[in-house]
């Protein structure tokens, strides 16, 4: 096995063991505004992602995203496995040259891109582009602007994907289950924007083990923005 493909399947792993932990946490964040499955469906299929890829011949990262993919398409219910793993797959052709910083950009990019298309969602939608967005905005401007090394790129979007889940509290939501409930669903973090935010950090914690690289804590004027409601995408 390569070493990106066994990276790849180490974080897959994570992401599973991450989720699982927060499978009640996100079931809580559901059952206020949506439908309290949230933390088991994520839970339920990252872990079957995780054995699917551990049985993959000789994985690189590209088979490893689209076996991550086509499980949780089958594994997640309702709208939620063609979101996630629908666009999982999609993006995972981004990665048949090998995993590079160009590479990975090109995969987060087309991932949010497939993500928006098929939710249907923008910024200040109280949704998982509330943090999605800002996270891959972040990694491609600190790879191809500020010239930073991949996982120092990635700290800054993790960062970024945190700012962004905040920012879901105070708006209201105007895209699915939680729309129904109006200005109900003000004050709320949405589970979506949050568990993406745990598969970023556990993508993050995967490579700081692989690159043994320490990241300095306090982030520069570079830092992401948190997006205002209703702001205009970039």
């Amino acid at each position: 096995m390569s070493a990106d493909g066994e990276a790849a399947v180490a974080a897959v792993e994570r992401v599973a063991e991450r989720l699982e932990r927060e499978r009640d946490y996100l079931t809580e964040l559901d059952s206020a505004i949506g439908d309290a499955d949230h933390g088991g469906n994520m839970a339920r299929g990252w872990a079957s992602a995780a054995e699917a890829v551990r049985e993959l011949d000789d994985p690189d990262p590209a088979t490893v995203a689209k076996a991550t993919g086509r499980t949780l398409m089958s594994e997640v219910g309702g709208a939620s496995g063609p979101l996630y793993g629908g666009s999982l797959v999609f993006a995972s052709v981004e990665l048949d040259d090998g995993l590079t910083p160009e590479s990975a950009v090109a995969f987060a990019e087309t991932y949010l891109e497939k993500v928006r298309d098929r939710g249907d969602a923008s910024v200040g939608d109280q949704t998982m582009v509330d943090a999605l967005v800002p996270l891959v905005h972040t990694f491609k401007k600190s790879i191809e602007v500020d010239g930073l090394p991949p996982v120092v790129a990635l700290a800054k979007a993790v960062d970024a994907a945190e700012r962004g889940a905040a920012f879901t509290v105070p708006i209201r939501a105007r895209k699915g289950r939680a729309s129904y409930l109006g200005w109900r669903s003000v004050g709320h973090k949405d589970p979506g924007a949050t568990s993406t935010l745990f598969v970023a950090e556990s993508l993050l914690e995967t490579a700081r083990d692989r690159l043994d690289a320490t990241v300095a804590p306090d982030l520069d004027a570079t830092s992401p923005t948190v997006p205002e409601e209703g702001a205009t995408e970039g």
